[in-house]
């Protein structure tokens, strides 16, 4: 059985010390849990400091984007050695705002879960439509491509170890979520494509987020999905009450 995971992605928001009291106050209702993985993926700035609280404790540190070089003259980046220092243990790929407003490429995405998965970091590839694309019929098409090439040249021993995450760009911060029905749908093809390119038993193994204005009051019915594995969470992830519900939901 594939272990939950829910992960909350703070994007640009939180200073220092808004980070630290948020982690400090999921700290004290997670402190020991062992039904899910909860993740957090602060900014930047705010990583070495809520790694420091949440250490000794079940929550697990990530980071929101990697660059795929070691080091240089590449400024405004951040390194996977500088991610690992900080307490990272994983790192946000190819989120739809990466690719839409930055520019990121399938090409980009494959090198940066490259580098994660080699630096022993674990990769959250990010996939999904753009609402044109949904209301065209490409769904399938869209993900197909994502995923080709955003796992190209990745052996099955490290696929497994990939989470993808299923958030379809037109339920991103929209308020409109993928009915449960979509998710496993979108959801079911990539275990499909996963099985075509490895095999049974590792497709079986992939784990699977949902990620589009998920709430503390939809995640029950998104988690009861067979192909739906946990959440990547964004604006609810930014309160503790939210967030904790969030959890606690998708785990009973």
């Amino acid at each position: 059985m594939r272990r939950p995971i829910i992960a909350g992605n703070w994007k640009m928001y939180k200073t220092i010390e808004e980070s630290i009291s948020v982690a400090v106050g999921l700290k004290r209702r997670f402190y020991t849990f062992s039904e899910a993985d909860v993740v957090i993926c602060p900014p930047f700035t705010a990583l070495s400091k809520v790694h420091d609280q949440i250490v000794d404790s079940s929550i697990m540190l990530g980071a929101q984007d990697i660059y795929w070089e070691e080091s240089g003259a590449f400024t405004g980046e951040i390194s996977p050695n500088m991610l690992k220092d900080a307490g990272c243990r994983y790192v946000i790929v190819g989120h739809s705002e990466r690719r839409v407003i930055f520019g990121e490429t399938d090409e980009d995405v494959n090198k940066k879960v490259k580098v994660v998965l080699k630096h022993g970091m674990i990769p959250i590839m990010c996939v999904g439509e753009k609402l044109e694309e949904r209301d065209n019929g490409t769904t399938f098409e869209i993900l197909e491509k994502q995923l080709t090439r955003g796992l190209k040249n990745i052996a099955k021993e490290k696929a497994v170890r990939v989470i993808i995450a299923y958030e379809p760009i037109w339920a991103i911060g929209t308020g409109r979520t993928a009915t449960p029905q979509q998710a496993q749908e979108a959801h079911k093809y990539i275990r499909d494509f996963a099985e075509r390119s490895y095999d049974k038993e590792t497709a079986s193994r992939i784990r699977i987020q949902y990620g589009g204005s998920v709430k503390p009051e939809n995640i029950a019915q998104l988690m009861s999905q067979e192909d739906v594995d946990g959440a990547l969470v964004g604006g609810a992830s930014l309160d503790v009450h939210s967030f904790t519900e969030i959890v606690e939901n998708a785990v009973k």
